[in-house]
């Protein structure tokens, strides 16, 4: 069958803990979301059969519809008739993902550059290995044989350039004898990307101790990376070695017309497809129990981050941990009078043995939703200081200069031009009001002037990712209509003043309002409402120190799009600065819920 005539689309996604499936149909010349169903993941004891838990939620989408999509205990594929459906397409994180090491010479350069590689592959890197990070070989040896990844990405040297470091990393992987997560009599896969005069010594170091496999260096010269040949090569691994070990993945790939995608790179798939097609910049990111994944696209150069630490239930101890308990309490608005330090922390801890528990009270709403803030904050910093240009450009270029060098390329992230900024995950999809999910994304990542706040629904963005390699019109519709729900824009001025003075003048004519002007102070914030799909021409007068992107006290002109928050104006200034007294960080914090009506009547669960 043609793409062109695919009418009907059935996605899953097996995730860790859930399998999600979603069918698609098209109606008219549109595709649209008909209805979602779930069930267990079943990759684990006692079924240890991923297939299971894929038919289980097939089976609930088959009894939602009516449409018999299950046939022989496989999904039923049926061109064109009335039954089963055209095509069928799944991603996978379950079992733990794709999890791998990388090896580099130069820890900020060539192993950066494989760490990006395969974080855009979708993988959780475990550990990353370089000839100056520290470490004694017996160190690494060790390090390698304990993680047990599922591959590794070895790369070094500029071609044409020195050798003998890329080979003793070789030879240190070779020493360890690696052995793979799964499949007992396989030998572990490792990709070599580094310097092609190297390569007939790295095929005799690992080519009998390893499934070796040769790639296009991924830093051919030091002011270009390639990273497209190795993470072509991390997909066609994962499929080969990774997936097709894990207990009923190879009957699943004999179901699905298109490869299974690590669910990760699936959501970084169509977050770069949006950017590409609408010429945005563009923020993803996925806050779940253990992980936090962030995505973006600047400059038309996509990058991914797993803050690996970082999460809402498995994770969140950690969070407590890295952020310490003053950074999470700043974001309650109660004085410490009325929290009980012990009982917090023990509250904190229950969700991560009970990570399925949700939020009882409005004072546990307020605490999750203030640790979100700090996960989402820490993982973006962490983000930043991978999503950077090329390090080491004109540099002395040998070796031992590179070691000593302390020269760090400049982050591509620019909250200025950042046209899009889009959250998923529990917390976020899932907040009681819509304009909690906004205001968690302002606070974590400090949007600057005009930036739309979207969040998904339902956790569809793998699915679609996958649709996008093969149907990209298709995904980017149900993306646009059936996925995202549009928060609305944020105003944010940046810079810092005194409080009281006027930081923005808003001069627009609103939708129900009539012509409006209106002011809003340094230290404050103001919600206007504007409907889904509507859009408001306004101008922006921010009073001088403050700035929109043109200047400081330059005016801009600007179309506000509407969502199911409207539009925020947050002037509290950039770089955001929380008051450090306590009774006037608690009265700003309520001034500021107040302002933008997040918990009505004491944390009313209705939907804003």
């Amino acid at each position: 069958m043609e793409l062109s005539d695919v009418k009907t689309i059935l996605a899953t996604d097996c995730g860790s803990t859930t399998t999600k499936a979603i069918l698609i149909k098209k109606e008219g010349d549109e595709y649209r979301l008909q209805v979602r169903g779930e069930a267990p993941t079943t990759v684990e004891k006692p079924a240890e059969d991923v297939t299971r838990g894929v038919l289980n939620a097939v089976g609930e989408v088959e009894e939602l519809t009516g449409r018999k999509l299950i046939a022989d205990h496989k999904v039923l594929v049926a061109e064109g008739k009335d039954e089963g459906v055209d095509i069928y397409m799944s991603t996978s994180s379950a079992g733990g993902g794709l999890q791998m090491m990388v090896a580099g010479v130069v820890k900020t350069m060539t192993a950066e550059s494989a760490q990006r590689a395969a974080l855009g592959a979708g993988a959780i890197v475990m550990d990353v290995l370089a000839s100056n990070d520290g470490r004694l070989p017996h160190q690494k040896i060790e390090a390698i044989r304990r993680l047990r990844p599922d591959m590794i990405l070895l790369s070094g040297g500029i071609d044409g350039g020195t050798i003998s470091h890329v080979v003793e990393l070789a030879e240190l992987i070779g020493a360890a004898d690696p052995r793979p997560r799964f499949g007992a009599g396989f030998q572990l896969p490792v990709i070599y990307a580094g310097n092609k005069v190297a390569r007939p010594i790295i095929e005799g170091t690992l080519g009998e101790k390893t499934s070796l496999y040769v790639v296009d260096n991924i830093r051919p010269v030091l002011e270009r990376e390639n990273l497209g040949p190795a993470r072509n090569e991390i997909h066609n691994l994962f499929m080969e070695h990774v997936m097709a070990q894990a207990p009923g993945y190879s009957k699943l790939m004999s179901w699905t017309a298109v490869p299974i995608m690590p669910t990760p790179a699936a959501v970084g798939a169509i977050i770069q497809t949006i950017a590409e097609r609408e010429g945005f910049e563009v923020i993803g990111v996925d806050i779940g129990g253990a992980t936090t994944d962030i995505f973006s696209v600047f400059q038309k150069v996509f990058n991914r981050t797993v803050s690996a630490n970082l999460g809402m239930s498995y994770s969140i101890s950690n969070v407590l941990a890295e952020a310490g308990l003053p950074d999470i309490i700043r974001w309650v608005p109660f004085p410490k009078s009325q929290l009980d330090e012990r009982d917090l922390r023990d509250r904190i801890r229950n969700k991560m043995i009970r990570p399925t528990t949700i939020p009882q009270t409005l004072t546990e709403l307020v605490i999750e939703q203030a640790i979100a803030r700090e996960a989402l904050r820490l993982a973006f910093v962490q983000h930043k200081e991978l999503a950077v240009g090329l390090k080491g450009i004109q540099q002395e270029r040998t070796i031992s200069d590179a070691f000593t060098q302390t020269m760090t390329g400049e982050t591509l992230v620019n909250m200025l031009t950042l046209d899009m900024l889009v959250g998923s995950g529990g917390t976020l999809s899932h907040a009681p009001r819509r304009v909690q999910a906004a205001l968690m994304l302002i606070d974590g990542f400090r949007p600057e002037a005009v930036t739309f706040l979207a969040v998904d629904s339902i956790f569809m963005m793998p699915q679609l990712g996958v649709l996008s390699t093969v149907m990209p019109d298709a995904a980017t519709q149900v993306f646009e209509r059936d996925c995202l729900v549009r928060l609305g824009s944020c105003v944010a001025p940046v810079g810092n003043g005194k409080k009281g003075q006027t930081c923005l003048k808003i001069t627009a004519d609103w939708p129900g309002r009539g012509h409006v002007e209106e002011e809003v102070k340094y230290g404050e914030m103001a919600r206007l409402p504007l409907a889904v799909d509507e859009r408001v021409k306004a101008r922006l007068d921010p009073v001088r120190p403050f700035d929109l992107g043109h200047g400081k006290g330059q005016t801009l002109e600007a179309e506000l799009e509407g969502g199911v928050a409207g539009v925020i104006f947050d002037c509290r200034g950039r770089p955001l600065n929380l008051p450090q007294d306590e009774t006037a960080r608690v009265d700003a914090l309520q001034r500021w819920l107040a302002a933008l009506d997040v918990y009505p009547n004491h944390g009313s669960s209705e939907a804003a």
